[in-house]
């Protein structure tokens, strides 16, 4: 056979292949489950049905690196499931509604909509030139009107259970972007899209009452696969506490006054009662008082975060009456009592909140010992001085001053002061929630509008179904101030009451939250196109809930939560089966530039297509897996690009070359490099599918190196034959998932019709997996004198013979050997006696 030298191979060049294969993908829908834009018929499927899916992208501009490393990681483990067998359902859509688009229009004169739909033609050419293999047959935009209509039929599956609602509550209020905010998008007193200070304002809004769920979704965290930091953030907004509500007369019996508390038990030592300022009591007592109402308006400016960070007060003129103690104690108004937590009135313990103390502090008001420290064994230790204390104490004890409960620890007390309370008509026990109705109206105008007719005889009247969707007029000013939609000409009153035919009735002109928007996209997914139903209800069954969800932890609270509710909701309306929306939750690290996240104000930006153009979408793609675990962030001053080109240029001329020799008839590797190279082979298969399956990419891509590295070792002298072939077949197929394009035109040059993305994920054979021999540690009283090359199952006298026979490690047995500890194919350890 010849052992001539072959001619040098063709340059590596992504820029000229990759473009055309994506191209032929998204053309030939290549990554479509149907023959066209039809309901999707899980039944017909041959495997097991997958669905993968990652957080759709809000349409503002091109894809920036954070896209491009969620997609990545989606994408690494879509390809991989398909080639194990799995039936991926793998959508994209894009969540295209929200004040980006509004703004747009505000401060450059766009058309909200054209500005949208070219953004998404941008971010879709971005996608298809990476190679993300979506399923473009699945595809959603939530500001079409064929979505919208859904998510207006949502709104009235909701309000038809009771579960959406309309109230006047105090409400976050941005001035720059005019409109209502969640209190989940207040960021330390700040509008989260903008930075500009939050008012606090009484408007009419809708809400969902997403409380009704509070324990389901509270319980549900148990049975899913996600962060714990996810679920404890979740944990914690909703916050559950047990115990008691408590009744307080005032002192001149015209009012009583409700109090949820976690610690009924330090009811002795409450020496003051603090409500919130907007108090319902409080408002009709203080009607009139002009000094009131300037230290109401200033309270109510601030944000809950910024009341609960203050202690600011007034004296308020009535006492309220402890029902234990018969004591009358003085009554203020405070920030830090907020209206819509608990009852929005507290009795104050400053003996065992740190709050309570520090306004007793403040404003000279008694501080009362009801509790006795005890260490770790119970032991009482030395008893609290009031007027000496620093701070509240929180710590364990027992009561005093406290009557027929002196003596009893906290938790013991609380039962018993419970029960009392109960006994004696005062109260009861009671589970109280963080966790406040979601509110949804907002006064924008890029959004889906709420279908509610207001009609002066008929109340909120839903929009007939048959007249869904509520559509936006085409001819908004979005240079007014407001709502654009409410300062319409005609839009408001173009409509009777679909009840009693009065053509007074109005048009609600609020929207809704873009996170309803999101909170059901995976369902319509299922079929995209239906104008007969938001989703097919067996459909539903059947891929619910979603396997696997890629996304960032920022929304780890709101979207994730309300999706929960949402699915719950729609459970028990009938519509889905499944209890929860995801089962399985990775949240991606951030990619950043020396330690700081990338902006264009920093001047530290990069974009996927300043990669793209230079390397192509394979180095960039292998670089984000690369880099670090998918969990961790990515600081791009520390990846090298350059490195990863390296490598894929490698594998395209180890497999030119290898055309080249099979071409030539070039001479097989000898039986013995050939074993080595089939056991290589074997042994990257084994490694890297383990590492595929537990998503750690990077180390995955380790072993491909690996692998690669004994293909050139192996080819040196130019021998070539079907185990090289065999080796770097084995390394495009587990290279496919990471790196698609080079991997189809290499696959396709070995000869192959059909595509490497459509091969088998490759089984390593057992038998090529067992090592001849092992390296054993040689101890002498637990300290390494040697190692040993062994064959593999060797018996502990072969191994322990071995041992003796070592000139370096014999000279440390000298003395009398008492013991050895032999682990097979691992250790032998002397015990030796001096």
């Amino acid at each position: 056979m010849s052992t001539d030298p072959i001619a040098e191979p063709e340059r590596y060049d992504p820029l000229a292949i990759e473009p055309p294969i994506a191209e032929r993908w998204a053309t030939e829908r290549t990554y479509s489950l149907r023959p066209g834009p039809a309901e999707l018929d899980p039944s017909t499927l041959d495997a097991a049905p997958y669905y993968a899916l990652t957080m759709f992208p809000y349409p503002s501009g091109d894809l920036h690196m954070g896209h491009a490393e969620i997609f990545t990681i989606h994408d690494a483990l879509v390809r991989h499931l398909r080639m194990q067998g799995r039936t991926v359902l793998n959508p994209i859509g894009w969540d295209a509604f929200g004040l980006p688009a509004e703004n747009a229009a505000r401060n450059r004169g766009a058309d909200p909509k054209a500005w949208t739909y070219a953004n998404i033609d941008e971010q879709r050419s971005t996608i298809v030139r990476l190679g993300y293999s979506f399923d473009w047959d699945t595809v959603l935009h939530t500001c079409d009107p064929e979505y919208y209509r859904w998510t207006q039929w949502l709104f009235l599956e909701l309000f038809d259970a009771g579960l959406a609602y309309r109230r006047e509550a105090l409400v976050n209020f941005c001035p720059s972007c005019s409109t209502v905010l969640a209190n989940e998008q207040v960021v330390d007193g700040h509008c989260e899209r903008c930075g500009t200070e939050v008012d606090r304002e009484p408007r009419t809004q809708w809400f969902f009452r997403i409380t009704e769920y509070a324990d389901e979704l509270l319980d549900g965290l148990d049975d899913i696969d996600w962060p714990d930091r996810v679920k404890n953030s979740q944990r914690a907004w909703i916050g559950r506490s047990e115990g008691a509500e408590i009744t307080f007369p005032t002192a001149d019996g015209r009012d009583e006054i409700h109090v949820y508390t976690t610690r009924p038990d330090t009811i002795f030592g409450a020496t003051y009662f603090v409500f919130a300022p907007e108090h319902p009591v409080v408002l009709r007592r203080m009607a009139g008082d002009a000094a009131y109402d300037a230290y109401l308006a200033e309270v109510t400016r601030r944000s809950d975060v910024e009341r609960q960070a203050g202690k600011t007060g007034y004296r308020l003129p009535f006492d309220v009456r402890n029902p234990f103690t018969g004591e009358d104690i003085p009554a203020y108004a405070a920030d830090y009592v907020l209206m819509d937590y608990g009852t929005g009135a507290i009795m104050a313990v400053p003996v065992g909140d740190q709050r309570d103390f520090d306004f007793a502090r403040q404003e000279g008001l008694e501080i009362r010992v009801i509790i006795r420290p005890t260490g770790p064994d119970g032991e009482l230790l030395d008893e609290l001085d009031a007027e000496t204390m620093t701070a509240a104490y929180t710590g364990p004890g027992v009561m005093v001053n406290s009557g027929a409960y002196d003596g009893l620890t906290w938790d013991e007390a609380k039962e018993r002061i419970i029960a009392d309370v109960e006994a004696k008509g005062w109260g009861h026990a009671r589970v109280n929630f963080r966790l406040r109705d979601w509110l949804i109206s907002r006064q924008r105008s890029w959004g889906p509008p709420i279908p509610i007719i207001h009609c002066g005889t008929c109340g909120e009247v839903p929009v007939p179904e048959e007249d869904l969707p509520v559509t936006l007029p085409e001819d908004l000013d979005f240079q007014v101030q407001g709502s654009p939609l409410d300062q319409h000409p005609t839009w408001r009153d173009d409509v009777v009451c679909p009840r009693c035919g009065d053509e007074a009735a109005t048009r609600d002109v609020d929207t809704l939250d873009t996170f309803v928007d999101s909170s059901w996209y995976f369902l319509r997914y299922l079929s995209p196109t239906s104008d007969t139903e938001a989703w097919p209800v067996d459909a539903a069954s059947r891929w619910l809930p979603v396997d696997q969800y890629t996304g960032g932890v920022e929304h780890a609270v709101l979207h994730l939560l309300y999706s929960r509710f949402v699915v719950k909701a729609m459970r028990d309306r009938g519509y889905v089966d499944a209890d929860e929306p995801f089962q399985a939750l990775l949240n991606q690290g951030q990619v950043i530039m020396e330690g700081a996240a990338m902006s264009k104000s920093k001047g530290n930006l990069v974009v996927p297509g300043e990669v793209t153009d230079t390397y192509g979408a394979d180095t960039l793609r292998g670089t984000m897996l690369f880099a670090s675990a998918p969990e961790d962030d990515i600081d791009w001053a520390d990846v090298s690009p350059t490195g990863m080109h390296k490598w894929l240029s490698r594998v395209w001329r180890l497999t030119l070359e290898q055309i080249a020799r099979d071409a030539a008839g070039a001479s097989p590797l000898s039986d013995a490099a050939a074993a080595s190279l089939r056991r290589a082979t074997a042994v990257a298969i084994d490694r890297a599918s383990a590492e595929f399956d537990a998503r750690k990419y990077n180390t995955a891509i380790a072993q491909l190196m690996t692998l690669t590295n004994a293909v050139l070792d192996a080819t040196r002298d130019g021998a070539g034959g079907p185990v090289v072939r065999e080796a770097l077949e084995t390394l495009l197929t587990m290279l496919a998932p990471v790196c698609p394009f080079i991997t189809e035109e290499l696959w396709t040059r070995f000869g192959h019709e059909d595509s490497v993305h459509d091969q088998r994920w490759p089984v390593a054979d057992p038998a090529l997996l067992v090592e001849d021999e092992v390296e054993v540690v040689v101890q002498v009283n637990g300290k390494v004198r040697g190692r040993l090359s062994v064959p593999a199952g060797a018996d502990a006298e072969a191994v322990e013979t071995a041992a003796r026979a070592e000139p370096r490690i014999s000279g440390y047995l000298d003395g009398e050997v008492v013991k050895v500890v032999f682990v097979p194919d691992k250790l032998v350890n002397f015990v030796v006696r001096a």
